[in-house]
């Protein structure tokens, strides 16, 4: 099988879906009341954060310049969250749009894998599994909460 996507849009694609992990999160926060749920999410942050970073050292060793996320998409993001929760902001609902967008993640990343999997560097191979992986438990978490 051809290699179809390079390391650097594997990358890019890491990058950019922790980012759009980071920024739901931080506008989500806000309607969390909940302890159980909201310890969750911060946690789920902090691994976000980790993976950013990741990225970003794998990124500085290709010469890649990597973006943020478009504020037109962030500001979509940020409206489908407030309307989300304007009517319910319980936990059961804060958990279904946060394994909404988890499950979309997992999608992308593993397209991704399939697509870049012959001859992709073990960092990125790595990095692209271990995100995989997070989200895949964060999912199964999250489902505690429904």
């Amino acid at each position: 099988m051809e290699q179809i996507k390079s390391d650097s849009e594997i990358i890019a694609e890491i990058y950019r879906n922790a980012q759009l992990a980071i920024t739901s999160i931080s506008d989500i926060m806000p309607e969390v009341v909940d302890g159980g749920i909201r310890e969750e999410i911060m946690r789920q942050h902090e691994e976000y954060e980790k993976v950013c970073s990741q990225a970003a050292q794998l990124a500085m060793k290709y010469g890649l310049d990597l973006k943020e996320p478009s504020p037109i998409k962030k500001a979509m993001m940020w409206s489908a969250i407030k309307m989300g929760t304007a009517s319910d902001n319980s936990e059961q609902n804060i958990a279904q749009m946060m394994i909404r967008g988890t499950v979309n993640g997992i999608t992308s990343l593993k397209t991704s894998l399939t697509d870049g999997q012959k001859g992709m560097d073990p960092e990125v191979y790595k990095l692209l599994k271990e995100l995989i992986n997070l989200e895949e438990g964060f999912e199964k978490k999250l489902k505690s909460f429904l």
